[in-house]
Parts: structure tokens; sequence; C-alpha cells
């Protein structure tokens, strides 16, 4: 019976000893490892979390970026969808991976929206993240149903001042960019009409088509087909420049609505306290696929404009998009489904 087992009690010693090793290693060396793992990175496969469905805008973005990355960090970036509850789930989990720079976060803007129309969200979107860089921006774009007597801003904001609340708008949801876009013309303008939220943007459209509501600031790659076709009329677009996918609309702050511009953007970050040089490396890396004349011009086909800012300038945007959009929600009452 002891001599039996004499090997299992050897091996679990070695396991013992292997383990207060290596705590004793990370009590002791944890500088200088976070220093080596930094200068070999990245020596293994990237986990890059989407945090919604296979096919949306926020999975074709950050898939069309992570195979570029991919390219010169000379290691794969795999995509890991954990859609759930306005890209909370998956935001969650990457706050509480490992910071080593094997974990990131593709998201959209409301990673920054969510704190302030949702009562409890899992994680600080500031204190828990490492921004990376910021991706893309996307404009929205104000359309109108093709019978509506209106062709540009100034003629709509007649119109509504007229009809005295009786024009409906819709969104893809309530508090969404959609959504508080509409809001925020309103509170520029003086004007009244009631809001009507949908399940995204492909039901709202159907029904902007067919005149039971009659505007909607819209994402561009979804709208943009009704445009071409001529189902619809696009009066402005929703950025401070103009959008290379419809050069001769003008922007809402062409069309007279000062101070005016949202946008739906897309950014990439990692855990806190992953260290700078691994963030530094992600973002060169970032800035690099979005240089690429090949990827900029899907982007562009999407309706996307590439961005590719430093982490710092990522940060100071998120702030200044967090207090923007807050005040939206604050002034308009939005809340959530």
């Amino acid at each position: 019976m002891t001599q039996r087992h004499a090997p299992q009690r050897r091996q679990a010693l070695q396991s013992l000893l292997h383990t207060g090793l290596g705590l004793a290693l990370l009590g002791s060396g944890l500088p200088a490892a976070n220093a080596a793992s930094a200068a070999d990175y990245p020596a293994s496969t990237i986990r890059m979390v989407i945090p919604y469905p296979p096919g949306g805008p926020t999975d074709l973005v950050g898939r069309l970026v992570a195979i570029s990355m991919s390219e010169s960090l000379k290691q794969t970036i795999f995509i890991d969808n954990k859609p759930g509850a306005s890209g909370m789930v998956g935001a969650a989990q990457v706050a509480k991976a490992q910071p080593d720079g094997y974990t990131l976060l593709a998201n959209a803007s409301l990673q920054v929206i969510n704190p302030s129309v949702y009562d409890k969200v899992p994680y600080d979107s500031f204190n828990d993240f490492a921004p990376i860089t910021q991706i893309v921006d996307v404009p929205l774009v104000l359309v109108v149903n093709s019978e509506l007597p209106v062709s540009n801003v100034q003629e709509l904001v007649a119109y509504l001042k007229k009809s005295k609340g009786t024009v409906n708008f819709g969104s893809a949801g309530n508090a969404s960019s959609q959504h508080l876009s509409g809001e925020l013309f309103k509170l520029k303008t003086g004007i009244a009409m009631q809001h009507v939220p949908y399940k995204g943007s492909s039901p709202a459209l159907t029904d902007l088509m067919g005149g039971q509501i009659q505007l909607m600031f819209d994402s561009m790659p979804s709208a943009m087909p009704f445009i071409t076709s001529g189902k619809l009329k696009a009066l402005a677009v929703t950025t401070a420049k103009r959008s290379s996918s419809l050069p001769q609309i003008p922007t809402m702050q062409e069309s007279g609505i000062a101070d005016y511009a949202t946008s739906t953007w897309y950014g990439l970050w990692a855990p806190k306290n992953t260290p700078p040089e691994i963030v530094g490396k992600l973002a060169q890396a970032a800035q690099q696929a979005l240089r690429k004349p090949e990827v900029a011009a899907q982007y562009q086909r999407m309706g996307a404009e590439p961005v590719g800012s430093s982490p710092q300038e990522f940060l100071a945007y998120m702030r200044s998009e967090e207090k923007k959009w807050a005040e939206i929600v604050k002034r308009s009452g939005a809340r959530a489904d």
C-alpha cells in the first residue's frame, strides 16, 4: 500500500512546490515578468470579444480590423461573439479578463452611453478598460418618407413646427444613437415630434417607407440602399464633416443646426492595467490596418470613416462623448427598453 501510493504522494508534493514557487515568483518578480511579456508580445493567439451577434455592424467592423492587425502582429486574432444586454455581457467579460493583451473588446459607442440609460452597468466604462483606438466613425443620416413635402432640413423644421407634434420619428430602439440623435434635433430646433422605438433599423425603415412614421436618423449602411433607390430622401448627415459615401448630402451644421454632431462609432479596448507597451503595440497595429487603402475602402463601402486615434486621443474622445450623450439623456428623459 505504502509503495503503491508513494508516486502519488511525490506528484502531489511536486505540485505543491511548483504552486508555491509560482506564487513566490508572482509576489517577487511581477514587474520583470510584465516587462518580459510586453517585449515578447504577442507570443500567442489573441481573442477579440465582440458583444453582439455575428453579421451585425460591430461584428463586421471588428472582423475587418482584426484580420489586418493579425498580419502586422504575426499572430491570429480570433473573434469571440458574446452578445447580450446592449453589449454589456461581452464588455463585462473583458473587464474581468487578465490584463495581458490577449483579450480585447471591440464595441460600439454604447460603451459610454449605457451608463446614462441603465440603472446598473456591470463595469465602469473608463476605470475598467484601457482604451486602444477608435476604429471608425459611422455617420447617421436624416431620412424622410419620399412623399414628405420637404427637400432640406430647414423645410423640415418649418413643416414640423406647423405639424405641432403630430409627426412621428422612428429609431432602432429607446436610447439608441438614432433615438438620441432625434432628441438632440428636437432640443436644437425647439420642435415637437413623437418617438416610435423599434427593435432594430429594418422594421423602422419599413414603416418609414410605408408612411407610418415620417422621418428617422439611421445608420448609413442600412439606409443607403433606400436612398440610392429613391425610396427615401436623405436631407443631412449628422457628423461634423460630410460623408464620403454621400458627398452631395450636407451636414446638419451646414443645414443650419448649430453645434450638431452625432455618430455611431466603434472602438477597441483592453482590460485595465494592461501594460502601456502592449496597448501601444495594439494601437500601432490598428492604425497601420486602417491606413491600408484596401481596408479603408471596405469600411467606406459600409459608410464608415476610418479613424485610428492614439490611446490618449481615444480616451479624450470617449470622455467628450460620454458627457454629450449623458446631457442629451438627462434633458430628453430617454431611457433604455
